[in-house]
């Protein structure tokens, strides 16, 4: 069987998420999560960027408009916030795209919006 793909690293970040989860229950803007995220990997040492930029190319041309992905994790998991009501294929097409234009492999979908933490984990190669 297979190994998963950077499965310690993502370990940490879903429990890291947890803990913020635990702490703060659903029911705050996005902003809120990914403040307080902030303050959870620099607590637990965990390498991160928020908003990391990343362009889009087209046949050679960057294209005028970018993504903004809400967090890299370890320089190679991408983690994307929602606090929504429910996640929907677009919310997951998203990060699929993000993984694509950066070049990462795994992407992390985390949902703060429900009475229990949601999450789906994507996987582009």
């Amino acid at each position: 069987m297979d190994e998963l793909l950077l499965k310690d690293e993502v370990y940490v970040a879903i429990g890291r998420c947890m803990e913020v989860h635990r702490q703060l229950g659903h029911g705050f803007l996005e902003n809120v999560y990914k403040d307080a995220l902030c303050v959870e990997f620099m607590l637990e040492e965990v390498p991160f960027e928020r908003e990391v930029r990343y362009e889009i190319d087209y046949k050679g041309h960057t294209l005028k408009h970018f993504y903004y992905a809400d967090f890299l994790l370890f320089g190679k998991i991408i983690l994307e916030i929602k606090a929504a009501a429910m996640l929907v294929e677009e919310h997951y097409a998203q990060t699929i795209n993000y993984l694509r234009v950066s070049d990462n492999q795994v992407g992390l979908l985390v949902n703060f919006g429900r009475k229990s933490l949601e999450f789906k984990r994507g996987v582009y190669t």
